[in-house]
């Protein structure tokens, strides 16, 4: 059984079956409820009603427990100079502490926001890095992604 954190993204229950998701939104949770094949650890903290998500010190104490093969995040921008940025702290500090008790990082993100940056740097460090998109990525952001050995991967 792969391990997985899925930090406040939204699927279907299908192709995460077989997984543990070890999770901190509630909107995942909620979207695998009814798949008996998928095993939902609800990381624990300061619910965030915008996005649905934990956030804050407890995510850093319940994610202590756990070590996982992927955690799969969301971005809000980014600049070859900080890298991966998000425009709320607690949420990107939950991604960070969910990152050190994670083999690899895949970020999904829409290509329109390779052209803008959030206030606050991911800072991701060393991680094992893959991006997921869709297509419409300038070759410039493909050019800073390869400088960074980030894998790039395009939907559609």
């Amino acid at each position: 059984m792969r391990n997985a954190y899925v930090a406040g993204q939204g699927g279907r229950a299908g192709p995460f079956a077989g997984i543990s998701d070890c999770t901190n939104s509630a909107f995942i949770a909620s979207s695998v409820r009814d798949d008996p094949t998928v095993r939902v650890v609800l990381i624990g903290g300061i619910y965030q009603k915008d996005s649905q998500v934990m956030v804050g010190p407890m995510v850093r104490s319940c994610v202590e427990g756990f070590y996982v093969d992927l955690l799969f995040a969301g971005t809000d921008g980014f600049s070859a100079r900080t890298g991966f940025t998000n425009s709320d702290q607690m949420r990107a500090q939950a991604v960070r502490d969910m990152a050190e008790h994670a083999e690899r990082v895949v970020l999904l993100t829409e290509s329109e926001k390779f052209s803008r940056h959030g206030t606050v740097p991911l800072s991701l460090g060393e991680k094992d890095l893959a991006v997921i998109t869709d297509a419409h990525v300038s070759d410039e952001a493909r050019a800073e992604l390869e400088a960074a050995g980030v894998e790039l991967v395009c939907a559609g």
